[in-house]
């Protein structure tokens, strides 16, 4: 189909989106009620350009990558999110690919869990979406690109994220993190992108081999961290990973036990972080 037709379907979708229902703030006055192009880009992971391009007709090829984070941040439906991969002259991924597509049912539990650190992986751990807490306890994601967006890459070889970690839960949590990727592998042999995240993560890092090279198998289900936060200290947190049936998709939220000091804290870095993305 005509590249004319992906940029007619990407401004009838951004025009229906509100920033309230996308969870941004709605900004002042504005003149239509929808997405404005540079809400969709920070939504989606792109260049505003590259927004502009596709809607106007300039830009051939975007990848699957792309037109899959375009589907989230203009919460498509199973069938739009199928038409605008064709649109964009792609096949709709099956089930040999890992899923990527964020439910409807998901995305609705984002909307509500405001004050809970929340962020979705797909399962190959590759972060497909985190809500404003998550990004105040962690640090924002919305720049990340790449491998930085998969948590094992992440785990592996780096940056160092804000979790600290004894020898013992390193270990615990790396083992977790290899066997649960090797169960997808295995779940989704096809999968080129995965395989390739494997090879690399390989290459850049011997631990990640020789965990991976002793064919441990499993799942990632629940951790017990501390979060050195820069701006109210260390935050100890259980983090529950809850998968979702039917599409593989990994939540994982981060809650402290009530009436303690670290909910205190979670609390107030939600607070601060929330104001400073708004701000």
């Amino acid at each position: 189909m005509a590249t004319t037709e992906l940029g007619r379907a990407l401004r009838r979708w951004r025009d229906r989106v509100t920033p309230q229902s996308a969870g941004l703030a709605e900004g002042g006055q504005r003149r239509a009620p929808g997405l404005r192009r540079e809400e969709l880009a920070l939504l989606a992971g792109v260049s505003v350009d590259y927004v502009t391009r596709l809607e106007q007709g300039r830009a051939s090829h975007p990848s699957p990558q792309v037109i899959e984070a375009l589907a989230r941040a203009l919460r498509l439906s199973a069938t739009e999110r199928a038409h605008l991969f064709r649109l964009a002259g792609l096949l709709p991924p099956g089930s040999e690919s890992v899923p990527a597509y964020l439910t409807a049912s998901v995305q609705r539990l984002l909307d509500r869990l405001t004050g809970t650190p929340v962020a979705v992986h797909d399962a190959s751990w590759t972060l497909l979406v985190a809500n404003a807490p998550y990004a105040a306890l962690m640090g924002d994601p919305s720049g990340w690109r790449g491998h930085e967006r998969n948590a094992v890459w992440r785990q592996f070889v780096g940056p160092a994220s804000r979790a600290r970690y004894t020898p013992e839960s390193r270990h615990t949590l790396d083992t977790a993190l290899v066997a649960d990727l090797r169960a997808a592998s295995s779940r989704y042999p096809a999968d080129q992108r995965l395989q390739r995240l494997v090879a690399d993560v390989r290459a850049h890092s011997d631990r990640f081999a020789d965990l991976w090279d002793s064919g441990v198998v499993g799942r990632h289900e629940a951790a017990r961290k501390v979060i050195d936060h820069p701006q109210v200290g260390p935050v100890a947190l259980d983090c529950d990973v809850l998968t979702v049936a039917g599409s593989d998709l990994r939540i994982m939220v981060y809650t402290a036990e009530p009436d303690t000091e670290d909910a205190q804290r979670l609390a107030l870095l939600t607070v601060l972080g929330t104001q400073a993305l708004v701000g």
